[in-house]
């Protein structure tokens, strides 16, 4: 796991300056709340009006990610791996796929069991250690298939503001003047990956770690590093519960140790 010389856990710098995307609005779409001000001024929280059919296509793209990464990290080994259960977490993890629908309640349930069964298969054969270096090999395949949308350091922490819009948390992109792509930054004010892991424990989903934090943490660090860029982030809490915030670094920007 992360030690104190990641990068990830340095000590964050001032007020950054954040590109962000046009508001839904100027997209066409209709903004939600929280979705640009009527000045004219970029979205905090621009992702509130993501339609179905788009939420739907990113739980998907994130349990590609995971298992692509899972099967890409046990073939790195190069240990003895049953081939038998694996093939059995697989079937499990892709039992009763949805059909065609937009809906993006099934593809979460989908993920999260997913998610939470190979974590499971991880920690019991390597220790929970090894989740970082799961996150990392996770990170190359997305690497290949999250798109770059020319933003520089926003684009990471925008896929970062559209996974927690995913699970409704409260989450708002800096607002500072005279946008650049060199460093983004985002704060999520009420992570409600806690909410939803309550929710699937008392439905009978067993979860392997004790926090949410230990996994999601090295996996946004590896995203945000496999896409070229430094992280660096901070976990908080307060009244409104668990949080974080994120940066991300374009390369020969100051970094937060600098600043």
């Amino acid at each position: 796991m992360s030690d104190g010389h990641d990068p990830s856990q340095r000590p964050l710098a001032g007020p950054p300056r954040t590109a962000l995307l046009a508001p839904p609005a100027a997209r066409g779409e209709d903004a939600g709340p929280g979705e640009g001000g009527q000045d004219g001024t970029p979205a905090r929280s621009p992702y509130r009006a993501m339609p179905p059919a788009e939420r739907s296509a990113l739980w998907r793209q994130r349990l590609h990610e995971a298992e692509a990464g899972l099967t890409r990290f046990l073939v790195s080994r190069g240990d003895e791996v049953s081939l038998t259960e694996w093939f059995a977490l697989q079937a499990e993890i892709f039992a009763d796929l949805p059909g065609d629908t937009a809906d993006p309640a099934p593809w979460q349930r989908i993920f999260f069991r997913g998610q939470a069964l190979m974590e499971r298969f991880l920690v019991r054969r390597y220790g929970e250690p090894v989740l970082a270096d799961w996150a990392r090999s996770n990170a190359e395949v997305h690497r290949e298939v999250e798109p770059d949308h020319g933003r520089g350091a926003a684009d990471p922490v925008h896929r970062i503001a559209r996974q927690a819009e995913l699970y409704g948390s409260e989450y708002e992109f800096d607002d500072d003047p005279g946008p650049a792509a060199d460093r983004a930054a985002l704060t999520i004010t009420h992570c409600a990956i806690w909410d939803y892991r309550e929710q699937a424990r008392r439905g009978g989903v067993r979860l392997t770690l004790a926090s949410p934090c230990t996994y999601c943490t090295e996996a946004l660090s590896a995203n945000i590093r496999a896409k070229g860029f430094t992280p660096a982030h901070r976990l908080i809490a307060g009244p409104t519960g668990h949080g974080c915030r994120w940066e991300a670094a374009a390369p020969g920007a100051d970094t937060p140790e600098e600043a």
